[in-house]
């Protein structure tokens, strides 16, 4: 007969506990009887007092209520809110001591994986606050006016902010701005619960390099009144604007984004710069949020490729050619291809854009085309990768180990599906010696890493 385990604590006990460890979502781990318990604002070697707020079969969860000892890594939190609306998970934890906690979590999974991967330390930023170049913020109805914010974790309650921390300064003055015209225009905000109102998010994107800002009004239904004296007002009192659009969304779901846009003034694209590179980016192509390490995540990337001149590299999960372009220079040619019809387009115009003429890019999906240009007879050196957090799939490797590349470039932002991945590449005869973390997202838990595998 099977014996029920029961959990060594009980919902709304207040318990002292000691911090272990540091979860993969910046929570504090502490064990009762072998019983893991994961505390929200806990950091490894304090010793809290906690509310216990969960209690399931395998782990529990607590709140911090008093820290009895506080680690010699804990800063000053500037707003709470950022922690609640998991905006700055982080932030509590001292910049130096985030970085080792990105590159020992890659350490943990790669032991875990059993791969023999040193991994160096995290690259950094001088200042790690208001680097996001790129905004999406809710607007709802609180206390009678148009309100934007951030939602706390695991809710739909919007809690009202016009200071995102992390967000670039001229994006957080250019949302007040926005949310004061959309009060005075009275704009009907968005109410999720009755699938009413018209107005449900804005989102601002600025190029950091050359001060050009988007604004995307993201609205349930085509009709938005008032459209002329709302670019009027917004191109007067926010002058770097240089694009509205008008993104139509009419679904009850959690997306951001419809699959319309509707240009209401200037330009359908913004441009910014990388290593030097120009690029035009439409309001729903992928660009790194942070412009700052982007500079250095490529150039790292570059630099691990051990590039000769004659090399041809295929830049699969392309978007954009953000990555594609910055290797162009160096090599002999690049061979691009994306899912995302828009993103292929952007990539070819930007190829143009920047007299760039041994880069091309193709609309299909890599596993696919990548074995028909083998047959067609052109042969890949190097194969560069930066799949969404979901990682590669087995087929895309297969595919890879097919074409045989010399080396390929894995650009990653998960590590728990970097480390799935890179055992896929081992049985294929794929080795790495070392991964560079690099820090695209300070104050949170997201892990961006380069690493260069070669074949056996």
């Amino acid at each position: 007969m099977k014996v029920k385990m029961q959990a060594p604590i009980t919902k709304n006990e207040k318990k002292e506990l000691t911090i272990q460890d540091l979860s993969y979502d910046g929570l504090g781990v502490a064990k009762v009887e072998g019983y893991p318990i994961f505390v929200d604002n806990a950091l490894p070697g304090e010793t809290v007092e906690a509310l216990i707020t969960k209690v399931g079969k395998s782990f529990g969860f607590a709140k911090t209520t008093r820290i009895i000892t506080a680690s010699a890594d804990r800063v000053e939190v500037k707003d709470r809110q950022y922690t609640q609306t998991g905006i700055a998970p982080l932030q509590h934890l001292a910049y130096g001591a985030q970085l080792r906690f990105k590159q020992q979590q890659i350490e943990n999974l790669y032991a875990k994986a059993k791969l023999d991967i040193a991994v160096k330390p995290t690259l950094g930023m001088t200042d790690p606050t208001h680097y996001r170049n790129k905004a999406s913020v809710p607007v709802r109805l609180i206390n009678g006016k148009a309100t934007i914010g951030f939602f706390r974790k695991h809710s739909h309650d919007l809690v009202p902010m016009t200071d995102f921390f992390i967000q670039d300064r001229k994006i957080d003055a250019a949302l007040a701005t926005l949310q004061d015209i959309v009060r005075r225009l009275q704009i009907e905000p968005y109410n999720e619960f009755k699938h009413s109102g018209v107005l449900r998010n804005i989102m601002v994107r600025r190029g950091y390099y050359t001060n050009e800002l988007m604004v995307v009004f993201v609205t349930r239904s085509e009709k938005i009144a008032s459209k002329k004296t709302l670019v009027e007002m917004i191109t007067e009192e926010i002058p770097d604007v240089v694009s509205v659009i008008q993104n139509i969304n009419p679904t009850k779901g959690n997306a951001i984004l419809g699959k319309t846009d509707k240009l209401l003034y200037g330009n359908a694209q913004l441009r910014d710069e990388v290593l030097g590179l120009k690029f035009d980016i439409s309001a729903q192509s992928f660009y790194q949020v942070n412009p700052q390490q982007t500079q250095v995540l490529y150039q790292t990337a570059i630099d691990a490729a051990d590039l000769t001149g004659d090399e041809t590299v295929i830049d699969a999960y392309s978007g954009i050619g953000t990555i594609g372009l910055s290797m162009a220079e160096h090599v002999k040619s690049v061979q691009g291809v994306e899912m995302v019809e828009t993103a292929v387009k952007d990539a070819n115009h930007n190829a143009k854009l920047n007299n760039t003429t041994n880069a091309k890019f193709v609309t299909g999906k890599a596993e696919v085309v990548m074995p028909k240009w083998q047959e067609e007879g052109l042969s890949a050196d190097i194969v560069v990768v930066d799949p969404p957090r979901k990682g590669l799939t087995p087929e895309f490797i297969n595919a890879v180990g097919k074409v045989g590349p010399s080396k390929v470039i894995y650009i990653s932002c998960n590590p728990a599906t970097l480390a799935r991945d890179l055992q896929l590449f081992q049985e294929l005869g794929y080795s790495a010696k070392s991964t560079q973390p690099v820090d695209m997202f300070p104050m949170t838990t997201h892990i961006e890493s380069v690493t260069a595998l070669t074949k056996d």
